[in-house]
């Protein structure tokens, strides 16, 4: 991973790179922070997907809809930019990822008082279209997706 992460950073010297638990884009700080205990295949489409996110200009999102676009784009700009460090990104790898986010997005717009699915209307809430019911969801995308009704 370290090789990796130096030319990363020899071309990419506006971001930062910083070794921590996780990966993860910091927009505020411009920077690209990376587990250093993954050091495989997966870890470095993580990293090369982190990454992407900063040179997207991914900042924040309003809709959980909004977010998913959002992994879309870091992918496909991942897979040009590990072609030119010799980096070739699985796709099923990357549907897996994307599936996470469907999955998240698909129990949070579950209205919990009928099961159909419902329109986020702004940030964290949801109506439903078929019993109009209104719920809640938190904004943390690394937990459960608990729905509360309103």
């Amino acid at each position: 991973m370290k090789p990796l992460v130096k030319k990363l950073a020899a071309t990419y010297p506006d971001l930062h790179f910083v070794a921590s638990t996780k990966f993860y884009w910091s927009p505020k700080e411009q920077t690209v922070y990376y587990d250093t205990s993954k050091d495989d295949d997966q870890g470095k489409w993580a990293l090369i997907h982190e990454l992407s996110h900063g040179l997207l200009g991914h900042k924040d999102y309003r809709t959980d809809f909004e977010l998913l676009q959002l992994e879309v784009a870091a992918w496909h700009k991942a897979e040009d930019v590990a072609k030119l460090f010799a980096v070739n990104i699985n796709q099923d790898h990357i549907q897996d990822c994307l599936d996470t986010y469907r999955d998240w997005l698909h129990a949070r717009s579950k209205c919990p008082a009928c099961g159909e699915h419902g329109i986020q209307a702004r940030s964290g809430d949801y109506t439903c279209i078929n019993c109009h019911k209104t719920w809640h969801v938190s904004q943390e995308r690394f937990c459960r997706p608990y729905r509360r009704a309103k």
